[in-house]
């Protein structure tokens, strides 16, 4: 939480409470580009086509602005070399990569359990 002179330190994070800064972020984290990203660049340091090939169905907008996002949390480390044309590559930070390392477990059980999930979808469909 924050007071007005801003972070208090001595204040535990709380993401249920609306005025909290852990709940944007969690948002960014968790929303389907940003996990996928974090995903990706779990992968490999990757430039922005690279990134945006891997993350198939992402617009060049989204993946700019979700970029942005978790850059600005401190997650993904953005590194623009001085050649002709301009090089950016993306990689994780040390907190982007403990993220993205807890969101690839997830994402592991779900690939690992969509049969059940087919499943559930298809009794839920024709009960209602």
């Amino acid at each position: 939480m924050t007071t007005h002179d801003g972070p208090d330190e001595n204040l535990p994070f709380d993401v249920f409470a609306r005025s909290c800064p852990s709940r944007d972020t969690l948002g960014h984290v968790t929303g389907r580009w940003g996990s996928l990203t974090l995903g990706a660049l779990h992968e490999d340091t990757l430039r922005f086509n690279e990134l945006r090939r891997r993350v198939e169905g992402v617009s060049e907008k989204m993946l700019a602005q979700t970029l942005q996002a978790l850059e600005r949390d401190g997650l993904v480390h953005r590194e623009a070399q001085p050649t002709n044309p301009p090089r950016v590559d993306y990689r994780l930070t040390p907190l982007g990569r403990e993220a993205a390392g807890r969101l690839l477990g997830l994402i592991e059980l779900l690939e690992e359990r969509m049969p059940d999930v087919l499943a559930a979808r298809e009794r839920y469909d024709a009960e209602h």
